[in-house]
């Protein structure tokens, strides 16, 4: 008997925990389909449908993030101020639709960076990211300074779309090393000269490759693996038991067989 109420509370205290586990996923799940209906609605023009989905993403976020604690500050106050960016461009007159949809999809990646730490959507704009900066240094070979600013600040409005992605995804020492040279480059442009500034569009090229190359290496989400082992282990003890009674239960019913004489 005391076998069976030792299983039962493994299972308990395991389902319990999958309980927990899926009301968070469940809230999480909410915010990132509000965030898609808002992007899907800003990419049709609807924007006033667009900004009450925003609204109502405001509204779940706080309940859940502030008032249960469900994320971390960092989270907080990046996914903050990418929504308060995303409303803004909403309610802008006169914004370029391309400006709204950039900055209503960097709420939508946020959103999911936080639900998916492993192979998050963002990790899917390596293309669109290393095809802006190879245009960049296109520019630069040519010693075209007026196309070199007008590629960079194209650059810098892609990359803008995963930086508050990455700052949820990517250790900060490596964020800050990377936004540094990006910073750097982009305020200094009016120095432009190709010798000099080949050799930070290297490092930068480096910095983004080794960004992508980490984010998309390791595709397994260890929390699979947890639910393995103590699947396994419930598993494992329930037939051990069971075996264990079903032994018990053999000897006994020998020696019953055999009687007292024997």
């Amino acid at each position: 008997m005391r076998g069976k109420l030792i299983i039962l509370l493994m299972v308990g205290l395991l389902f319990s925990g999958f309980s927990v586990l899926a009301e968070s996923k469940s809230s999480m799940t909410e915010l990132d389909q509000l965030a898609d209906e808002a992007l899907q609605l800003t990419r049709f023009g609807r924007f006033e449908e667009a900004k009450k989905m925003l609204e109502r993403f405001a509204q779940i976020f706080s309940e859940k993030g502030v008032a249960e604690r469900q994320f971390t500050m960092d989270e907080l106050r990046i996914v903050t101020a990418a929504h308060h960016e995303a409303l803004k461009s909403l309610t802008s007159v006169g914004l370029n639709p391309n400006d709204r949809i950039q900055k209503v999809t960097a709420l939508r990646l946020a959103t999911d960076a936080i639900n998916s730490k492993y192979q998050p959507l963002w990790s899917e704009m390596e293309r669109p990211i290393m095809n802006a900066f190879n245009d960049v240094k296109s520019a630069a070979l040519e010693g075209d300074e007026n196309l070199y600013n007008t590629e960079l600040n194209e650059f810098l409005s892609t990359y803008s779309i995963i930086q508050p992605s990455i700052k949820i995804s990517v250790p900060v020492e490596k964020v800050q090393r990377l936004d540094s040279r990006i910073t750097y480059i982009d305020r200094y442009r009016s120095t432009f000269s190709e010798q000099k500034w080949m050799k930070e569009l290297e490092g930068l090229e480096d910095e983004l490759k080794k960004l992508f190359a980490e984010i998309n290496k390791d595709d397994t989400d260890p929390s699979i693996w947890w639910v393995m082992i103590m699947t396994g282990g419930i598993i494992i003890s329930t037939l051990s038991y069971v075996s264990w009674r079903k032994y018990r239960g053999q000897n006994m019913q020998q020696q019953k067989r055999k009687g007292p004489n024997d």
